[in-house]
């Protein structure tokens, strides 16, 4: 069985994940969605907010494909947490050049220290490249829309959490 993980804070979960997810679904048989536990962020949602909306909105693509995608929340290195969960692959999604240069440098890091467990680049569809959680979040904040950016659950927490 192949596993993949796919790892970040999601705080929220954006168009732009879900598009990584199902992408990603195509290629493993068992994905799990690493919900970084990182408390120098400050996250908007806490842990257990964002791993049951992840649970939502990937309920649906699970079923079509038969694959298992499950919320797994880490605090330990990410090579660490790829080994916990069994993942011979992990899986990273890009936007831009920025994104390309810090995640070079973190398979390097992750290379040295196992080289059994590969990384995978994605790139979201060009619709959702320029989507940022943190910008979500602002937009949100400062009552803009961002219907094109989330699904209608996440935007109606959002809407929730920021009035």
């Amino acid at each position: 069985m192949r596993v993949g993980l796919y790892p970040g804070t999601f705080d929220p979960i954006t168009l732009g994940h879900s598009d990584i997810i199902r992408r990603a679904a195509g290629l493993v048989d068992r994905l799990v969605i690493g919900v970084a536990i990182n408390r120098d962020k400050g996250p908007l949602f806490s842990l257990e907010e964002r791993v049951v909306m992840i649970e939502s909105e990937c309920a649906d693509l699970s079923a079509q494909t038969g694959v298992e995608i499950v919320p797994h929340p880490f605090e330990n290195l990410l090579i660490d947490c790829a080994r916990d969960v069994g993942a011979s692959v992990i899986i990273r999604g890009l936007r831009a050049v920025a994104d390309f240069e810090y995640e070079f440098q973190m398979v390097g890091m992750n290379r040295a220290l196992d080289d059994s467990i590969e990384t995978v680049f994605l790139m979201a569809e060009a619709r959702h490249q320029a989507i940022a959680s943190k910008l979500v979040k602002e937009i949100a904040r400062l009552g803009g829309d961002v219907s094109k950016f989330v699904s209608p659950a996440v935007q109606k927490a959002l809407i929730a959490r920021l009035g």
